[in-house]
């Protein structure tokens, strides 16, 4: 485990915040608030969660009703990959690595027990239709 001084990676882990996730009791209430009260347009929509777009930034706002904590999702160049680099560094796998829409995903502790979701974007960004629903995924 790294100790300071000079990181022992080329790069760094943590490519940029993808997204805060942020627990609400159903998207509806969600969406007053974050949308019709704060001015955050909608990106996209599924059946549990509604990504928010930022004006200033391409990291989004994202509700969702399926687990009741908030959660900063990191992008990283390869989830399996950094689940490997996190492990080593002292860190704990809570959720090993599994497929999502955009290519993969997985939850790990820092040692101090922050959770912390890692993603990729190995199968690209996310399409919608005229009414910001999921219809697939597109390379970048």
């Amino acid at each position: 485990m790294a100790t300071g001084g000079e990181p022992h990676l080329a790069e760094p882990l943590f490519r940029k915040i993808d997204c805060l996730q942020i627990p609400v009791p159903n998207l509806d209430a969600g969406l007053t608030f974050y949308r019709d009260n704060l001015g955050h347009q909608v990106v996209w929509r599924s059946d549990t969660a509604v990504g928010l777009r930022m004006p200033d930034s391409d990291s989004e706002i994202v509700l969702q009703t399926e687990r009741p904590i908030l959660e900063p999702n990191l992008l990283v160049a390869a989830v399996d990959d950094a689940v490997s680099t996190i492990e080593r560094a002292g860190g704990t796998v809570i959720i090993a690595p599994f497929d999502i829409r955009i290519g993969r995903c997985a939850v790990v502790h820092d040692p101090w027990g922050n959770r912390l979701v890692l993603l990729d974007l190995s199968k690209g960004l996310l399409t919608t239709d005229g009414h910001a629903n999921i219809t697939g995924a597109r390379s970048i």
